[in-house]
């Protein structure tokens, strides 16, 4: 729902922060423009730059213009705190590697001041918007539910979520259908609905009756239109399916499907996979050319045995591929049965050290250049474990529909390491399949970033 609203919103809301740091850089810089320790007008252009770039890139990376993040003040503002935490740290950083920050540290304090107090007017500016909407008849939208049944009430839960500029105002059953208590109005007489509806001063009308159900909806469907009122009806197929499904059509026909799928999309795939190979021709040229050779030293130095360790993981629709990694263990023969778990006897001095920094996972660029795995996507398991899960796991097999990642989104969301029971192995599907039905360009770069973020703050499940 208020879909182009929310976008327009989320756009303001970005604007609105960028003009407040280079409105705090510009201050910044008429300040000291004639200061002896400004030698280059480049470089504060350069942390202008800098200063802009990070700020997109963190905000969209830990999701700070969500919908989620946006729809409630309190959250908005605790993100906007870590975001803005993080990104000022990474700017010191930036300097101090540069050997800048000595120079520029009081012209940072400077910068760090003025926009903090932007994005803080900023806030208080939103929340005036919001108090605006939620005053103003035309831009709230108030909605009647027709029905009180388990789909009613995950709708109400859902417009509750929904939350900017949405207003329940109850529901309409007939007196022997309700068997609970609710916090909403509830009235009486499916019949009268739209009476009702008009009394409320209502816009919409959703019902989760349908007209196979009851054939009073066709009635009601056309009184509400003669009442200038929407009415929509929300099936459900709870009976046989207990997940959302996908409407698409083919001409005039509509078909069902279980779950969106983006990468069924040529295009889409297209896309993913020239990203894959930019990036991966990228790492390999620039960064596994100097690393292959210094790691390969270490690792022979440290231990006997082969400088990669290739196995067996399972692929693309099932299909298995040997996956590489620079050798972290021991030779040993459970490699192919037996997860990593902490503290293993098996994983050498060295070996910690590459699993830590995630450093033993840069060969399987060489599997995403050739085809076999993607950048990001879900982590392949071993094929003995391919085959238990499945067993245990509802919908395990349908993560299989994508290219198997170096990264993935159950990952950066904490969910790697050893699984030691079937909950953890049931969250990571889960993640899989969001992914699966959320994929974009977009997505895959801010799991990316994530991923350098996770490798520099440190996973305790790195192990």
């Amino acid at each position: 729902m208020n879909t182009e609203f929310r976008k327009s919103l989320r756009t303001i809301l970005v604007l609105m922060d960028l003009i407040a740091i280079n409105l705090a850089w510009l201050i910044m810089y008429l300040y000291f423009s004639t200061a002896e320790l400004n030698e280059s007008n480049s470089i504060f252009y350069s942390f202008a730059f800098f200063a802009n770039l990070l700020w997109i890139s963190i905000s969209f990376a830990v999701g700070l213009y969500d919908e989620q993040a946006i729809n409630t003040i309190d959250f908005f503002s605790q993100k906007t705190a870590q975001v803005y935490s993080f990104w000022l740290v990474l700017i010191a950083t930036i300097l101090a590697y540069a050997t800048l920050l000595n120079n520029m540290l009081e012209q940072l304090i400077y910068f760090s001041f003025f926009s903090l107090l932007g994005i803080s007017v900023n806030r208080f500016f939103y929340l005036g918007i919001k108090k605006y909407l939620s005053l103003q008849h035309d831009m709230v939208n108030r909605v009647l539910i027709l029905g009180f049944n388990d789909t009613a009430k995950k709708l109400a839960k859902y417009l509750e979520e929904d939350g900017l500029n949405t207003k329940l105002m109850g529901f309409v059953e007939n007196e022997e259908n309700m068997t609970e208590l609710t916090t909403y109005p509830v009235y009486a007489n499916i019949n009268n609905a739209v009476n009702v509806a008009k009394q409320l001063n209502v816009h919409e009308i959703f019902s989760t009756i349908t007209p196979e159900q009851n054939n009073v909806i066709y009635r009601l469907i056309r009184d509400a239109e003669e009442q200038c009122l929407r009415f929509k009806v929300v099936p459900t197929l709870s009976s046989h399916v207990n997940t959302a499904v996908v409407v698409d059509f083919i001409k005039d026909l509509p078909v069902l499907s279980m779950r969106a799928d983006p990468l069924e999309d040529v295009g889409n795939r297209m896309k993913k996979r020239i990203l894959d190979v930019f990036i991966s021709g990228m790492v390999i040229i620039f960064i596994l050319s100097w690393l292959i050779p210094l790691v390969a030293m270490l690792i022979l130095l440290d231990s006997r045995g082969p400088v990669f360790f290739t196995q067996l993981r399972t692929g693309l629709t099932d299909n298995p591929f040997y996956c590489y990694k620079f050798r972290t263990m021991r030779v040993n023969n459970e490699s192919d049965s037996k997860q990593a778990t902490k503290n293993d006897s098996r994983v050498t001095r060295l070996g910690a050290l590459l699993r830590k920094t995630s450093i033993d996972e840069f060969p399987q660029f060489f599997n995403v250049f050739r085809g076999e795995m993607s950048l990001v996507g879900p982590r392949p398991h071993m094929l003995k474990h391919t085959s238990e899960y499945a067993k245990i796991v509802d919908h395990y097999m349908i993560r299989q529909m994508l290219k198997p990642g170096i990264t993935g989104w159950a990952q950066v969301n904490g969910l790697r390491g050893e699984i030691s029971n079937p909950i953890q192995i049931q969250q990571r599907v889960a993640c899989d399949l969001w992914y699966l039905e959320h994929w974009s360009i977009g997505l895959d770069i801010k799991i990316m970033f994530l991923t350098i973020y996770k490798v520099f703050v440190g996973d305790k499940h790195a192990y």
